[in-house]
């Protein structure tokens, strides 16, 4: 894996005349990551070049997030960008509104696992609970090192039997279990729907996508990306399906303004 900087000669080209469609994750890319998701904001310079890139001509703009909507949209507050938040399973943006219609089995499977965590780890300081309608998350970054076994534990306890049933599907990230619904639709298929419906409205001209994540699920992305565009992970070096690496939020701002003065 590259580091994207020192692969600019090779990458500037590229970026100057296709069109571009950039998808980006925010916790841990537009945002470091925080103690908890609602101290995780986004850098300043980063929201100013989002802006400035939305309004650009022959870019396209997409956050793809584990976020709930509504959440999502206020940290930004940007109007013409798509934003896919649940990993997918809610969409909206201009011309474009999308919500999965996940089952009401699922929505009890999901209020049974959310109670029973509440109940057993009322007692273990610094686990969060997060319900963001079409997902669960739960974070342990506040919670002793000596209590995250433990908390892990009682999380795989309580999935067990939804899981083997393929009720739910159930993957890791930085301090966070995270439960969604056992469809076949991830930050992937998400992408490569968003990239041929935009390859759709723009006849022949040939799109280039541009994915930027730092999470376990965003290795989908870069594992449908592979062969078609530019996928870079932030804060690896190793491990992951991307092209390029990036050190963390603030260059991931460097490079987004790399690519607003290609364009002009």
């Amino acid at each position: 894996m590259k580091y994207l900087f020192s692969a600019w000669e090779e990458l500037g080209p590229l970026l100057q005349g296709a069109p571009l469609f950039l998808f980006l994750d925010y916790d841990g890319t537009l945002a470091p990551i925080a103690a908890t998701p609602a101290k995780a904001k986004i850098l300043p310079g980063n929201k100013k070049i989002l802006e400035e890139l939305s309004n650009t001509l022959g870019i396209k703009l997409a956050i793809i997030s584990g976020r709930e909507m509504g959440d999502i949209k206020s940290r930004l507050g940007l109007k013409n960008i798509i934003y896919a938040a649940n990993h997918g399973l809610e969409i909206d943006g201009p011309r474009i509104k999308f919500k999965s219609q996940v089952g009401l089995k699922f929505r009890k499977t999901i209020k049974n696992i959310h109670d029973h965590l509440k109940n057993k780890l009322s007692e273990v300081r610094g686990a969060l609970i997060e319900d963001k309608g079409l997902s669960l998350s739960l974070h342990y970054r506040m919670v002793k090192d000596a209590e995250v076994p433990r908390v892990k534990a009682l999380f795989h306890e309580l999935v067990i039997v939804p899981l083997v049933k393929n009720k739910i599907k159930v993957t890791g990230g930085k301090k966070v279990l995270k439960i969604r619904p056992a469809v076949k639709w991830d930050k992937g298929k998400v992408t490569l729907w968003l990239l041929a419906r935009q390859q759709f409205n723009q006849g022949n001209k040939k799109i280039l996508p541009v994915y930027i994540g730092d999470d376990l699920t965003d290795e989908d992305a870069f594992k449908a990306l592979r062969n078609k565009g530019i996928t870079i992970v932030v804060g690896k070096t190793s491990g992951s399906y991307a092209q390029f690496y990036l050190k963390d939020a603030v260059e991931v701002g460097e490079f987004l303004q790399r690519i607003k003065l290609c364009r002009n």
